[in-house]
């Protein structure tokens, strides 16, 4: 995926006020076609003032979902109508690989949180697919009260120049469209420009305080790991590489993708749990083939989404990897998978669950004490308020059972 640069939030942020909340509209500012009284301005992530009305009951959101996530945390799920990704349809997900002996190892049932939670939101009509313009007519049939749109979520693929051409015509339909920046979007990646997005829909909903809850609460998750790694010298940290055991990668004669410098994953690792990212150059998605990775050999390895869930044991037993098993995180099992995300193109309400997986991939003795089988389902606990029995069902869907196992 092609990343979009943006380099001015920050300046955005302080001459909008957005820290502060969306300001209701004044006399003067009359929105076409609606009266003076029944909006409200909110600012998005583009510095645009976009007029909303202050009743919202429908909505059509173009996500991965963070959108819908949000939304389900605060409570206004039920408010969508129609959805922008095929990730949150599909509610079967199924990988497999083959061992050395030609047996196929399988992972089954996994999904979307967002969709095990509420399965109706995978029924809704979806408007937008992969790399391809939405639906504009779908759109105009479903009568949303508004639309908002996540750029760096998968709909656009690798087609950036569509962005501007898609806002641009769904603005011409007289829809109020709300625009999110997702942190790969921006030159330097950081994980508040999520809580931004957060706020902005907390601020669209009126549900500010619950949106400022879930920030809290996450925050607090990403600072424990923070405070125990901030003073390791930096000769001391591991060298780790996100590795994405892709078959596109194997078809286009790689070995597998990384994860470089200038994405949220590399922010993560170097600069909230303070490990070295072994591939130090810029990229996302970056094909490597063979050599070029056993070149890197890195202490560990974490094993992404990409094209699919890929198990350590892909990497320890597939036929094909046999050369990478060479590799000194591999022959010291220094090898975790992280949470299946289906549509992996920027971080969403989970992230915090991949910080514990690398921090405890990367310094193990140091984060001991930690039992991230339990740790996950307070996590969902909090985060979703559902039960201890759903907890345990969103991390199967998750495929993070293997903690469990361990």
């Amino acid at each position: 995926m092609k990343p979009i640069f943006y380099k001015n939030l920050w300046a955005c942020l302080i001459v909008v006020g957005l820290f502060t909340g969306g300001v209701a509209i004044s006399a003067n500012e009359t929105a076409v076609g609606i009266s003076d009284y029944g909006v409200r301005v909110i600012v998005d992530s583009r510095c645009a003032r976009v007029s909303i009305p202050r009743k919202i009951e429908r909505v059509i959101t173009v996500s991965d979902g963070l959108i819908e996530g949000v939304m389900t945390v605060i409570g206004v799920e039920d408010r969508l109508v129609g959805i922008g990704s095929s990730c949150l349809e599909k509610t079967d997900y199924r990988f497999c690989h083959p061992s050395e002996k030609g047996e196929s190892i399988c992972s089954e049932d996994g999904m979307h949180t967002i969709t095990f939670l509420r399965r109706q939101i995978a029924k809704l009509p979806q408007i937008a697919f992969w790399n391809t313009a939405p639906n504009y007519e779908k759109i105009a049939s479903l009568a949303p009260d508004l639309m908002i749109v996540r750029v760096g979520s998968c709909w656009h693929g690798n087609d950036s120049d569509q962005i501007p051409k898609s806002i641009k015509t769904i603005e011409s339909l007289g829809i109020p469209l709300v625009v999110l920046h997702s942190p790969n979007t921006y030159a330097q990646p950081d994980i508040r420009f999520m809580h931004e997005e957060i706020r902005i829909i907390g601020k669209i909903f009126q549900r500010e305080a619950r949106a400022e809850k879930l920030i809290a609460y996450l925050e607090s998750s990403v600072n424990v790991v923070r405070a125990r790694t901030k003073d390791i010298p930096e000769k001391a940290r591991p060298r780790i590489l996100f590795l994405g055991l892709s078959s596109k990668a194997r078809e286009n004669g790689g070995a597998g993708t990384v994860f470089g410098l200038g994405t949220i994953d590399s922010y993560l690792l170097q600069d909230v749990v303070h490990g070295i990212n072994a591939f130090q150059e810029r990229g996302y998605f970056k094909i490597l083939g063979t050599e070029q990775i056993l070149s890197l050999n890195p202490d560990a390895i974490l094993l992404p989404t990409a094209w699919g869930h890929h198990p350590p044991q892909e990497l320890y037993g597939a036929p094909y990897y046999a050369y990478l098993r060479e590799l000194d995180a591999v022959k010291n099992r220094r090898v975790a998978s992280l949470p299946f995300t289906p549509c992996n193109c920027d971080k969403r309400l989970e992230y915090p669950i991949d910080i514990m997986v690398m921090a405890k991939t990367a310094y193990p003795d140091r984060f001991a004490d930690i039992d991230l089988t339990d740790w996950m389902i307070d996590f969902y606990r909090n985060v979703y308020g559902v039960d201890e029995h759903t907890a345990a069902k969103l991390r199967a869907v998750q495929w993070m059972d293997w903690t469990v196992e361990n």
